[in-house]
């Protein structure tokens, strides 16, 4: 198994939403993830992109849970403040039964 290096901003996330199903980590596929540094005039933080491939049978529900109310959920991420957080686009349901979802996100350092 490989291992993505991550930052503790991006993998602190990444541990947030998946907690989010309230089901096994491995349950839940990460496809690609990419971060970005950011900043304005005031902040500093970082831009992430990923995506999630949650597989069948459950896939609608557990893709439901991770999606619903996303943008106005809170994430307890050390050090950090999740300020924009949502889908890209509607969650695609794939050939074999599985949903991907795209989500975007910006995370601040406290």
């Amino acid at each position: 198994m490989m291992k993505l290096a991550l930052s503790a901003a991006a993998a602190g996330l990444l541990r947030a939403i998946l907690a989010r199903t309230g089901v096994n980590r491995d349950r839940i596929l990460l496809t690609e993830f990419r971060s970005v540094d950011w900043q304005s005039l005031t902040f500093i933080g970082e831009r992430h992109e990923m995506v999630l491939r949650v597989p069948p049978p459950d896939a609608p529900a557990l893709a439901a849970r991770l999606s619903d109310g996303l943008a106005d959920s809170e994430f307890a991420i050390p050090g950090q403040i999740v300020a924009d957080i949502g889908l890209e686009r509607p969650p695609s349901r794939n050939r074999d039964g599985s949903i991907s979802l795209r989500i975007e996100a910006l995370t601040i350092a406290e």
